[in-house]
Parts: C-alpha cells; structure tokens; sequence
C-alpha cells in the first residue's frame, strides 16, 4: 500500500499517544513489543493495574503458575513506552537474576541488578547516582531497607514488589524490613505480586493495605472491629479489596493455558561402608561444641553447608576438609589469624547459592572471636591430624554410589522421553561445583562425551570459554548479544544444551532466571532441605510453554533414614514431584523463609540420631506445617478475592479479541510508517517482513532488521545476524519521531480505492466523492495525561463523515498532489470539529470525574474507620466501668473496696477525656479528609491542548 507523509503522521500518532487507561488500546505498545503469547487474564490484570491513576498500587494476586511475572513485565513495558522509566523491582534476592533474565528476554527491557558491591563499583566507574542509570533496577528486600535514605529521594514511577506476602506483617512495628520499605516508597505507585495473599490472618490484607496506601483503611483496631470480630462485614470488605486486588484462578483460565503434569521416579541407592564411615566422621565433627576447625561466629551455618556437601558427594567433602585443614596449619604456623572468611572461601568454590546469608552476614563473617584468644597447641595439632585422617578416608573412596545410581536414571528418563515424543536433554542439579566436575568426568567415561554442558555461577571454565568464543561468532552482529559477558555466557551454554547436548549439570545458579522449556528430564542430583529452592529448580522446565510432561528423578540413601523422611516431607506434604501444578502455593506460602526451615531440619539431623527420634522429630515438623495452613482463611480468602462470575470466559474473550484486533493495527501501522521513513535508507522484503539498512541511522548500525510479530518471538535466534526491531528500539522511536515531525501542508489526498485490495465499506460509499478532512491531538491533563487523535469529515455536499469512517479511509492508499485553490477549510468542518473535540472532552471528564468518586468514597471510609477507632475506645472504657462495678459489688474488705473506687475513678476520668477527645478526633479526620479531597479537586481541574496535525481536501477514486 502506497502510503503519503499524512498517513504516516497519522500512523505514528496511533502508535505513541498516551492512552486513556480504561482499555485495551492502553497495553497495544507493551503487547505488540513483548515476546509473550497472548492470554486474556495477564491482559485483563495489567490494565488493573493501569486502570485508577488515582491509585496508589495493586496486589496482582493469581494462583501459581499464571504469569504475575508477565502481568507485571507488561506494566512495566508500557510505563517504559510512555517514557516512564524510573523503575524497580524489589523481590527475594534469588529471584534478581530470574527477573533481569524475564525482562530482557520477553520484554527487551535493559536492568541491572544492584547489590552492594555493584553499587560500589558503578560508583567508582564514575556513575553518580546508580538507582539513575537509566535501567529498571532490581534489588533484595534486604538491600532496599538497608537504601532506605537513597531509595527516598528518587521520584520512581513503579515500583514492583514480588513475593509481597512476605510484607504481610509491614503495619507492626517490629517488622524492620516492612517499615523501612514502607517509609523509602511512600506515595510512590507500587505493584504487589503474590499467589498467597492470605494465610493466616485478615490482618495479613490490611498489612500490604498499608505497604500500597495508608488511606485504604483506617487503624489496625478499626479493622479488627470491623472485619475481624465476625462475618457480617465480609460483604463490605470484599467490595473494598476489589480496588485494589485482584486474584485470577486457574480453572477460569484452562481454556487459554494449557498445563503439563510432572511426574517423579525415586532410584534408591545403597552408600558402599567407606562412604558412610565418612559421612560418620565428618558427623562427629559437626558434633564437637567447640572447635577450632568451624567458625564460631558461623558454626551452624557453615555446619548445614557441610552437612550438604556431605550428601553431595565425597568429593565435595573432600575440597572442604582440606580448606579447613590448611587453614588450622596456618594457624599453628602463625601465618594466618582466625580471622579469615572460611566459610565464603567454601562457598565460593564449591558455588553455592548463597540463600542461607543476607548481605549483612557476608559483611560479618569476616570478624570472628577467635581473633585474640590464647591458642590450645596441642587441641590444635589434633584437630589437624583428625582432618587429615578424614582427608584420606575421602581420596580414597574413588566413585559414589549414587553416581553409578545416576546412570540408571538416565536410562529411565531417557526411556519415558522417548515414550512421549520429547528431546533427550536432562538437567542435572547438585549444590557443589566439585561434585558437578566430578559427574562431568564419570559420564563423560560411561558414554556421554561431548554430549554434555556444565553450567555455574561464573561459567568461566575452558569448555565454556569454547562455547562461548563459538556463540559470538555465530551470533556476531545481532541483537542476541548483549555485551555483558556474563548473560552472554549463560546464554551461550543454554543455546549449545538447546541446539547440541543431551545433558546439562548445572549448580544452583541454573535455577535463578533460567528458562528450559525445551527440556523435559530433570535429575536432583543433591537435593535441597529448602522446598522453594526446589520448586524454583522444577519450575525451570515446568513452565509456561513447556509441551511435555516433566519427569523429575530424586534419589533415596536406604542407609539414611533422615534423608528418606526429608524427601517424603517434600514429596507427599509438599506436593512437589506430582500433578498439574507441582508445589501447593498454599503450602509453601506458609513458610517466611525456606532458608529457616532448612535450619530446622538441620537441627534433626544435628540431635537425632536413631530412626525413632528422627520418625518422632519429623512428625512434630510436619504438625507445625499443618498448623501453619489455616484452613478457615482458605475459605475466607475464597469468598473475599475468588470472583465465581459466570460470565468471566466470555469477558476474557471479549478482550482477548479487542486485544488480536489491536494489535493487528498496531502491526499493519508500524511497518508502514517503517517503509515510508526509511525508503530512503533501507531495503524491504515484504515477505518475511524485514529489511537491510543501508546505512546508520540514529547511531544504529547498517543491517539487517526482523520486524517483531506474534507467533514470531524466535526470530532472533532463527535469523542469527538479525537485530529484531520493535517500537521501543531506539530505530523504532526515531521512525516514529520524525513521521510525527513530518510537514504535512494543505494538500489533495487522492485515496485510491480502484487498486485497494478488500472491500472497505466506507470507501465504497464515497467513490467519486470529495471532500475536506482533519486531525487533531487533543491532550488532557488531569489526574494523568491522556492524548485523543480526533478526526473530523465532511463532504462537498454536506455529509459528515465520523471519527471512525475517517480512521478507515486511511487504510487505503493515496496520492498527496498540490494544496487546491481553496486555501481554507469550510464552516461546516471547522463547526464539526469544536463538536467532536468537546464531545471528546466530555467523555474524559466524566471518567476522570468516576475516578474522583472512588477516591473520595475510599477517603471518606478511611475517616469512618478512624472515627469508629476513636468511638471504640470510649466503648471499651465504657464497658470496663461497668465490669469493674459489677466486681467492686463482691469486695470483701474496706481496702479492697478502696482499690476498686481508685481503678473506678481513673477509668471514669479516661472516659470523659476520651469523650471530650472524641469530637477533637473527629474535628482532625474529617478536616485531613478535607485536605486530600481539595488537593484531589485540584488535581482534577484539566488542562487541555489541541493541535491540528493536518487538513487535506480528500477524493475517493
């Protein structure tokens, strides 16, 4: 379709004004950018999230397994196309890495993970202010109260907070983390992600309430009054939570989502007596009160760790108990004091996640209270002569058990594989990088070389190097590489398991932002005491987009009776090996910290020791866990957040359909106005829609350019020295930045209808007809600014022509000739014009106007709960006077008696305080509500600009 510099202006118009918030035309940028697949709830909660302006945040609460990551990401993809691009992202420090990898992959959105080190190190490269650097920053719970001060300062326009049940508790006091959080973000927009908004306690509700916007409710009293003491508030409750929560099922979406099951398989395995004397040995160790080959400061910590790597393998062991040895000799030789980071030096080379220490562990494990103490020789030279003798009691035992175990589940696996039609590829999980060299040995020896992978924490071994080194040539001018060396790096080893191995071995790093949906086999080689760790691991290939069911394979120690209660916890109380959805949310929402409970079995496994103490220890755990689901809240959290509309497939339809036709809109404009700007500069091939640039243009570099459409998203590893090209590319913006800027005088359009391919209604109807035709950008600021593109028609002979009809003239062709004779438009256009511009404005105030009335409606339940607050105090006083005389009635004696007048008389005297306070209190509180109303009617007073884009005579030929 040949396209004039009017449509083109036209076009860019459609594809960058800001939109009302009320639909789907809000999203079409973010949708159209994203590599997601369409589906209707992820559509349906983004724009809540974008609906109020006047909103200060949501709790986007779907079941697991929905996407909230995806609802989340397109949030943020639309706030960065409308040029709102303060963003940040605070969520459980395991998942930074998952996220920076979501948001590149399927959003192409830059982010930068700070912690402290990297925020030093941005600093010391002369970034000044690196929560500015022009990325979405993402950031640990732990570090974002510890950036408090910083945090403050910084005017963000989001901030998404993930796993936000675990704020639950932010309106207490003593919940550090909560307050902190809560003082750093306060008035800044904030979107909550949890598949558990509700536990144990109503209370958990009006914590995040509060985390979002201390106007939702009033004090923590009132609430328990009002929601809490019975359940004839439920139906008001529940209507004051929909405007801000929102909480998708999976049975409402199976017909769009379609789940995998995963299946397990236990292979037992029977340690040879060298194995299990070792395992004994190092026991006793961690059995020892006092020594000095742990760390005082850290004993248990690093006592869990080697408990780990001791069910990892010997070799794991192995590395650790020399680590400690020569630390001891250094001691005894004075050349080192006992102040060294033992424990990170461990986890660092065995790469283990680093879950069990927040930051303010790191920075304190150097320091340890050895350091001055007077040295016990001779208790030291045993200690290191006891080492020594576990040392070699682990050189000498040569291959583990399990590893020939290994070998029978791969055969298995492999076979369920191949029943079902998948890939032969398997991950392998272990938590110790020597046990994940040593596998890479055994089965490179028993049939697997150079079919296999390894992947860590740093990936900077010779084998990955190669990789590496081969993936940047291949992919050597194409959008697939980043420049940072580590993403590059993981992505290089997932891109060779994906396209040539059969076997992955990763570390825990594999099961932070990685996504294997490609593969179906996963084999806990070692398996975590921590269920989310676990879950996070399964989740990497139980996944969205996942086509087969994922066989997961864990091995049982017949000579370990706590390992075999362990994996039994996690299987049957867990949920995590089986079903449609693997790990209960339900369940593993109850724990605060997986971390904890790993301490907690620990702690069995420290005391225990004859199966009827590990059986009896178990069993109380397990009665905590089942104490800990609270099955009356499960049933509340049904009737408060669980929509049972009848009608929800339809409306999901219904805006599933609006958001297919908009997009394919948003398609046909932006390639349009693509070869129109670039006709000059670049070759197209309308095929497979995609062109060479010929030479740069706006610092981006000659050629060749994927256009980015749904069903497409693989297009950059497909087509391997192409840049895919979207609306946010800097390309992208730059051909919509100089189609707006376009001259665009009074001219003739030609629309010519005759060599339009479909039929086009309106254009039928004014074939042979002419006329004159205007656009307008009509800009409203209010509570947000929103933009209309308002088109105004008529005919020569007096016809108006709607917003609409016009919209569709311009899907045809035309020809732009000389301005004609008349220079001026008639009356009749310019009348029409002031009609549909303020019909326009008149719709935008009435929706801006039901905002204001749910605002002022939310504020005036705030002061009501503030004054029901103040009238229970007196009421609570009221009755303890009556209680306390219906006492006194019983006094034995005169001194008893007196003690009761006393207790009378002060509490009568609270009473009239708080009867005289009472009309003060409600004095304050309405006039505060009056305060937030007038700056809301301030707010709304709106401001209105138009600009005329362009006015052409027009004919249909």
């Amino acid at each position: 379709m040949k396209i004039t510099e009017y449509h083109a202006k036209y076009f860019a118009h459609e594809l960058s004004i800001l939109h009302a918030n009320n639909g789907v035309d809000r999203l079409s940028q973010s949708l159209f950018d994203a590599s997601v697949d369409l589906n209707p709830h992820q559509i349906d909660a983004a724009l809540f999230a974008l609906e109020n302006p006047l909103n200060k945040g949501v709790v986007l609460a779907d079941e697991v397994g929905l996407g909230k990551t995806i609802e989340a990401g397109l949030v943020l993809c639309q706030y960065w196309a409308e040029r709102k691009r303060k963003l940040l992202i605070i969520c459980p420090a395991s998942l930074r890495r998952q996220w920076a990898q979501e948001l590149l992959d399927k959003f192409n959105l830059p982010s930068q993970i700070l912690d402290a080190r990297t925020f030093n190190q941005l600093q010391k490269e002369g970034v000044y202010s690196p929560l500015n650097n022009k990325q979405v920053v993402i950031m640990s719970y732990h570090y974002a109260a510890k950036l408090e001060e910083q945090l403050v300062g910084h005017m963000w326009d989001l901030v998404v907070i993930d796993e936000a049940h675990k704020l639950r508790n932010a309106h207490r006091e003593s919940n550090k983390i909560g307050q902190a959080l809560k003082r750093a973000l306060f008035g800044r927009k904030k979107l909550l992600l949890t598949a558990t908004p509700l536990q144990n306690s109503l209370m958990e509700l009006y914590g995040m309430s509060t985390l979002i916007d201390e106007h939702i409710f009033g004090d923590d009293k009132a609430f328990r009054k009002q929601y809490m003491q019975s359940d004839s508030g439920q139906a008001e409750l529940k209507q004051r939570l929909s405007h801000f929560v929102k909480r998708t099922l999976r049975k409402n979406v199976l017909e769009y989502v379609k789940y995998t099951q995963r299946k397990a398989i236990t292979i037992p395995f029977t340690p040879s007596d060298k194995e299990l004397a070792l395992y004994d040995a190092v026991s006793s160790i961690l059995d020892k009160e006092d020594s000095y080959a742990l760390p005082r400061r850290q004993r248990h910590l690093t006592g869990l760790i080697l408990r780990k790597l001791l069910a990892s393998s010997s070799f794991a062991v192995l590395n650790t108990l020399e680590v400690m040895q020569r630390r001891l000799i250094d001691l005894k030789n004075n050349k080192k004091k006992l102040s060294d980071d033992v424990l990170l030096q461990i986890i660092e080379d065995d790469d283990i996640e680093t879950d069990y220490l927040d930051e303010e562990d790191l920075q304190a494990i150097v320091t340890e209270e050895h350091v001055g103490e007077a040295i016990d020789h001779q208790k030291l030279t045993l200690e290191i002569k006891e080492l020594g003798a576990y040392i070699q009691q682990a050189q000498d035992i040569r291959n583990d058990e399990k590893a020939n175990a290994l070998l029978k589940a791969l055969s298995l696996g492999f076979e369920q594989m191949n029943t079902m039609g998948a890939a032969q590829k398997v991950i392998i999980f272990t938590e110790s990088k020597r046990t994940q060299a040593y596998l890479a040995a055994f089965l490179s020896e028993h049939g697997f070389k150079d079919k296999l992978v390894t992947f860590s924490g740093s990936n900077n071994h010779p084998e990955a190097t190669r990789i590496y080194q081969q993936w940047q040539q291949t992919y050597a001018g194409s959008d697939r590489i980043t420049g940072s060396p580590q993403v590059d790096r993981r992505t290089a080893l997932i891109d060779y398991f994906r396209d040539s191995a059969e076997i992955m071995i990763a570390t825990e790093a594999a099961a932070e932002g990685v996504n294997l949906q490609f593969c179906s086999l996963l084999i806990n080689y070692d398996l975590p005491w921590n269920p989310q760790r676990v879950e996070q691991r399964i989740g990497r290939c139980h996944r969205y987009g996942q086509k087969f069911d994922v066989v997961v394979i864990n091995f049982i120690n017949q000579r370990n009776y706590a390992d075999q209660r362990v994996l039994e916890l996690l299987s049957e109380k867990f949920n995590l090996f089986d079903g449609v959805f693997g790990a209960s949310d339900t369940v593993l929402g109850t724990l605060e910290s997986g971390v904890d409970f790993e301490k907690r079995i620990q702690q069995i496994y420290q005391e225990c020791r004859s199966p009827a103490e590990i059986e009896s220890a178990f069993a109380a755990l397990q009665k905590e866990l089942e104490a800990d689901i609270n099955e009356k809240m499960q049933q509340t959290q049904q009737v408060l957040l669980e929509h049972f509309d009848e009608d929800i497939h339809d409306l999901l339809k219904i805006k599933l359909d609006q958001a297919k036709d908009r997009l394919d809109k948003v398609g046909r404009w932006f390639w349009s106005v693509t070869t129109h700007q670039l006709q000059q500069k670049a070759l197209f091939n309308e095929s497979d829609y995609s062109f060479m640039l010929t030479n740069s243009v706006a610092e981006q570099p000659p050629g060749k350019y994927q256009f980015i459409r749904k069903g497409d998203e693989q297009a950059q590893v497909v087509n391997k020295h192409t840049r895919v090209y979207r609306i946010s590319h800097p390309l992208g913006e730059y051909v919509i930045d100089s189609a707006k800027a376009a001259d665009t005088p009074l001219s003739l359009l030609k629309f010519n209808y005759q060599s339009h391919d479909g039929k086009v209604s309106v254009a039928e109807k004014l074939q042979g007809q002419a006329g004159w035709l205007s656009l307008h950008l009509l800009s409203i600021e209010a509570f947000n600014i929103e933009q209309h593109l308002v088109f105004t028609g008529v005919t020569d002979s007096g016809q108006l022509i709607d917003t609409e009809a016009c919209k569709k003239l311009f899907n045809i062709g035309a020809d732009a000739t000389e301005a004609p004779a008349l220079s001026t438009s008639p009356e009749k256009l310019r009348e029409a014009q002031t009609r549909n511009l303020e019909a326009q404005l008149a719709i935008a105030m009435d929706t801006n106007n039901k905002y204001f009335q749910d605002e002022r409606d939310k504020l005036d339940k705030w002061a009501d709960d503030k004054m029901l607050a103040a009238e229970q105090a007196l009421t609570d006083t009221k009755n303890q006077i009556k209680s306390l005389k219906r006492e006194s009635r019983h006094a034995i004696s005169v001194d008893e008696q007196q003690q009761f007048q006393q207790q009378l008389k002060e509490l009568e005297l609270k009473q009239r305080r708080l009867r005289q306070n009472i009309w003060d209190v409600e004095d304050s509180i309405a006039e505060k509500r009056d305060e937030l109303i007038a700056a809301l009617e301030a707010r709304m007073k709106q401001k209105t600009d138009i600009k005329e884009l362009f006015t052409v005579r027009w004919k249909v030929i």
